[in-house]
């Protein structure tokens, strides 16, 4: 720790703000027949042509204007032509849009294409995303990604002043920029003559050195016109200079042997422009696994056989003159529109069909290059660092040492001298470190092989891969049919899972603890209502659905009759359980399941899996229908009462609806509520916790008659319980909750029918010892839960090989028992410790605590725990320890089932 600071300094590191980011921004899916990246030559002819030929085309730019390599040239003569003519044509077509300022940073599967758009500079506000992130896909793509030029390997390259040739042309031809005064351009290819002419007419001393023998004619007839001094047969060597380069040292070159040939000169200099060929950009056809293919002739990469309706076209396929990019882009483009199958014009290959503007003709702008051999000893006359990654600050010495130390394979070159990583993603290096380590072990580039590229072609902010998904944005928030009803009528709303859910009513107490209380005695002694719409709901039909629910509950579901239903637990391949719930068949090949609130999206991602690669065979379809259903709880000793007399046309009998049993029904107008002549309307349900409101009416609360209101809602009410009181749980459409939601409380009147929340209901869940998610937190087994018994012997289920280790059925796993506390009024936390009373408190101890409450009809704070030994230690005092707060209890272990052990309540 002592060495980081200066190791963060010395590498540049800083310190990354704290402070929140107060820009703005976005997503955006896009649609498009052509996507063309690249405004270059090639990628301006392709949208062209595609745009035609009657596709819609969307051509994306990661520069601010279009026109590519065109822009860093002089505007005058033919190329400013074809440039100026070919954008004014573009910008007058409805068929094309352009984003300029947009990178598309990664290609994936269905020729969808990540973009990343940055708003102009100043513009981005409030209402102005700074950055948007485009989700492209496309009927076909044309990659006109252009090629990257190459530095020179040499020492001292790395100096300030030392620049890419194709740089010192931008800057002077697009910026009016001279970047210096003194200047040396190093070369091996005509390109640059170009670029030192244009930087000799500004003003500058230009010396070219070509470490060719030869160059065409008119290039050097040229060059001497423009004030520029040509030395064929010439490179550069080294460089000296303290904060930027002062001089280089010009040496004799033979091409052919790839060996200086004299001691050369220095040449005093302000810039040094330097050009080692061009590396086509295949990064975002290797992120669909398009392996690149090594071509001699060109001396570089080039993608390989690209994915169905994609396309390549100009320098980044090999084309080195501007009339082949030209030529190739507008090819691509008329295959791109047909592949779409959106071309309404049948247009020919030949680039002048149409119209198209005249192709230019430059032997200054060919790309064709001679490569220069790697920088090596015999190479190297100094002892100054020769850089192939300038990112990275990889040197040739780096190369070398990993050559001898066995590195061969280029993703270990990689890895191991950081060639090519991060940002840089070899754009720049990749060639240079490739050929150097071909040489070192005596083989050819191709056999070196290239590295893979990954996306993001260029970085891409966290806030934009956010968008608006943060703070309470960050994922979906869901809300049930009677969410609204909720929150006029006091509920405390919490989040569990992606639902809100109401964990208290206002109206039945001052704060948490006190309401909580009241509604679990309302449901103990009268009756209550609470949303569970939150439920997984999912519905499997086929007809191998009976055997496929029999292999993955732990408990037997081939014989479940039609209109019954059954809990079960589900367990994970390796033993543990899943989740626990209720599957009810509702006919032959069809069955209703429920699945906790938190695991609905696990359980149906598992049934998928299953279904998909384990048990293919199985004729079975399963379908996720959690949003189609709104649910309801009623529970209570006056809960058969109040349902017969709100859905009177169903029997709501022991006989006709048993416990575990179904019914469905679609109501009809004269399901007219029966109510007792005794009935009480002076009770309100819950009143919102505001002064001085008495009624619904001055809460503002419409309530809906019921009866005719109803007709031809379908309802599904199953009976079971979850608190241990007579419960039955309402299914109906989600368009229907809060209608049905009303109808019952309206009936529910006569029998003061209260909501309950999520914490009251957890609290009855305790008293009853019916196990959830703090429970099954994914290290727990059948048997950790007291649920053994309830595995099947008599078929095998998914899980049951694993949960059968030996160390899973030692006696001494944590398992679940009951826990009073011995002090009445100190109620233990939520997660302490346990341990026996001789233990030393400190470590992880026994086990832990998992669910607490108080319970009225206990007297006690009561709660579930697991413990070593679970319950062979019913009667023993353990100690509970909350390091978090501080604080220690005694409890006392019992039997989980705290309540009602025998059922009665439920099956009255």
């Amino acid at each position: 720790m002592f060495y980081e600071h200066f190791i963060r300094r010395a590498a540049g590191l800083g310190r990354a703000t704290e402070e929140p980011d107060a820009s703005r921004y976005d997503w955006q899916h896009d649609f498009v027949d052509v996507l063309v990246v690249g405004s270059g030559p090639a990628g301006l002819s392709a949208a062209l042509a595609a745009a035609r030929a009657g596709a819609g085309v969307m051509l994306v730019e990661q520069d601010f204007e279009p026109g590519g390599s065109l822009l860093a040239q002089s505007i005058d003569g033919a190329q400013g032509r074809w440039l100026a003519a070919t954008l004014g044509e573009l910008a007058a077509c409805a068929k094309l849009r352009l984003l300029p300022r947009a990178t598309a940073f990664g290609l994936y599967d269905g020729n969808t294409m990540g973009v990343l758009e940055r708003t102009a500079p100043g513009l981005a506000d409030d209402a102005v995303p700074r950055q948007r992130l485009r989700v492209v896909r496309a009927g076909a793509i044309v990659l006109a990604c252009g090629a990257i030029e190459r530095p020179l390997v040499f020492s001292g390259n790395d100096r300030p002043g030392v620049m890419l040739s194709s740089a010192v042309a931008s800057y002077v031809n697009r910026f009016a920029v001279l970047a210096g005064r003194r200047a040396v351009f190093a070369t091996s290819n005509n390109a640059s003559y170009a670029d030192a002419m244009a930087l000799a007419r500004a003003g500058a001393q230009v010396v070219l050195a070509d470490a060719r023998a030869e160059a065409p004619e008119a290039l050097l007839t040229a060059a001497r016109q423009a004030q520029v001094e040509v030395r064929l047969a010439t490179t550069v060597a080294q460089t000296r200079g303290w904060q930027s380069v002062s001089a280089c040292q010009l040496v004799p070159f033979d091409l052919a042997s790839g060996c200086l040939t004299g001691l050369g000169e220095w040449q005093s200099v302000d810039l040094l422009a330097m050009s080692g060929g061009w590396t086509p950009t295949v990064h975002l056809t290797s992120h669909r696994n398009v392996k690149p293919v090594y071509r001699a002739d060109l001396s570089c990469f080039v993608p390989g056989p690209l994915d169905r309706n994609q396309f390549g076209a100009g320098a980044m396929m090999g084309c080195q003159t501007l009339a082949d990019a030209i030529g190739d882009g507008w090819r691509q483009g008329l295959l791109a529109a047909n592949a779409s199958g959106r071309a309404t014009n049948n247009l020919s290959e030949d680039s002048t069909q149409g119209g198209c503007p005249e192709l230019p003709e430059d032997e200054s702008c060919s790309m064709a290059f001679v490569p220069l051999p790697p920088a090596g000893p015999r190479f190297r006359r100094s002892a100054g660092k020769a850089f192939v990654d300038f990112q990275h600050d990889v040197t040739t010495e780096d190369v070398d040492l990993a050559h001898r130390e066995g590195y061969q394979s280029v993703e270990h070159l990689k890895r191991y001298t950081t060639l090519g990583m991060g940002t840089e993603q070899g754009k720049t290096s990749n060639l240079s470190g490739l050929a150097q380590m071909a040489e070192r072990r005596g083989v050819e580039i191709p056999e070196v092989g290239a590295t893979t590229f990954r996306p993001p072609y260029t970085p891409v902010t966290i806030g934009a891969l956010a968008g608006r998904n943060f703070g309470a944005h960050l994922q979906p928030v869901r809300r049930t049919a009677m969410h609204d009803w909720h929150v006029q009528h006091g509920g405390q709303m919490m989040e569990a899972g992606l639902w809100l859910r109401p964990l208290w009513y206002s109206g039945h107490g001052a704060d948490l603890a006190s309401a909580y209380k009241a509604e679990m005695d309302h449901v103990r002694e009268q009756v209550g209502i609470a949303d569970v719409s939150t439920l997984g709901k999912i519905d499997v039909q086929g007809p191998d659905a009976a055997e496929f629910l029999n292999r993955i509950y732990v408990n037997g579901y081939a014989k479940l009759p039609v209109g019954k239903a059954r809990y079960g637990f589900m367990l994970r391949e390796d033993g543990m359980v899943l989740d626990d719930g209720t599957t009810s068949r509702i006919g032959e090949f069809e069955y209703f399941m429920t699945t906790t609130t938190a695991q609905a999206a696990r359980v149906m991602s598992h049934l998928e899996f299953l279904l998909q690669v384990v048990w293919p065979e199985l004729r079975v379809t399963v379908a996720s229908v959690s949003d189609q259903w709104a649910a309801m709880s009623v529970a209570g000793p006056k809960t058969r009462e109040l349902l017969q007399s709100a859905f009177p046309q169903i029997d709501f009998s022991n006989e006709a609806i048993p416990h575990m049993g179904l019914v469905e029904a679609t109501l009809d107008a004269t399901a007219n509520p029966v109510v007792p002549a005794n009935a009480d309307y002076s009770v309100t349900p819950v009143i919102p916790a505001k002064a001085g409101i008495q009624s619904f009416a001055e809460a503002g609360v419409q309530i809906v008659a019921p009866g005719g209101t109803l007709q031809g809602v379908r309802i599904r009410i199953i009976r079971l319980t979850f608190s241990g009181e007579l419960a039955y749980e309402v299914y109906t459409g989600t368009h229907h909750g809060q209608q049905v939601w009303d109808h019952l409380f309206e009936v529910g009147k006569a029998w003061n029918l209260q909501p309950y929340g999520l914490e009251a209901l957890g609290s009855l869940r305790i008293e009853k010892g019916h196990v959830v998610g703090s429970e099954m937190d994914g290290r727990t087994t059948l048997d950790d839960l007291g649920q053994g018994r309830m595995a099947s012997q008599l078929k095998p289920f998914w899980g049951d090989a694993l949960r059968r280790r030996e160390l899973l059925q030692d006696p001494e796993r944590p398992s679940l028992v009951g826990l009073e506390a011995l002090d009445e009024a100190s109620a233990p936390n939520n997660g302490a410790i346990l341990f026996f009373a001789d233990d030393e408190i400190k470590g992880h101890g026994r086990g832990h605590i998992t669910s607490t409450t108080y319970s009225k009809s206990l007297g006690k704070s009561i709660g579930l725990g697991l413990l070593q030994g679970g319950l062979r230690h019913v009667g023993q005092e353990v100690i509970a320890a909350s390091p978090v707060h501080g604080r220690q209890y005694r409890l006392r272990v019992v039997n989980p089932v705290f309540l009602d052990a025998e059922g009665e309540r439920y099956r009255v």
